[in-house]
């Protein structure tokens, strides 16, 4: 299993046009084969920094998972509206492995 961190700078004054290109993704992933994690925007701190994340089994899952999202009419939908009102600045992709599981249970005191 891999995750994918995309790493988003954007516009300040569009923060409300980037929650809508985030929940349109919250149904368009999980649909088109991936475990979405969530999309995260601004809260504290930058205003600019946001992050999208969802787990993937492989590299060649992910590539077929693409192919998959950008046949969804959804998907289509939302990387035309993401152009249009040019909310994203910048995008950066990287897949990481988890290295610490398996994670401790957290007992109670």
């Amino acid at each position: 299993m891999i995750t994918c961190f995309i790493r988003y700078e954007i516009d300040p004054f569009k923060r409300p046009a980037f929650a809508d290109y985030s929940r349109n993704w919250g149904q368009c992933i999980p649909r088109c084969g991936a475990d979405l994690i969530g999309y995260f925007g601004p809260h504290e701190g930058s205003a600019t920094t946001a992050y999208g994340v969802y787990n993937i089994e492989s590299l060649a899952a992910y590539e077929a998972y693409r192919q998959r999202l950008s046949a969804d009419p959804l998907g289509k939908e939302n990387h035309v509206f993401a152009q249009r009102e040019r909310f994203i600045l910048k995008e950066d992709r990287i897949f990481l492995k988890n290295l610490s599981t398996p994670h401790l249970e957290r007992t109670q005191p």
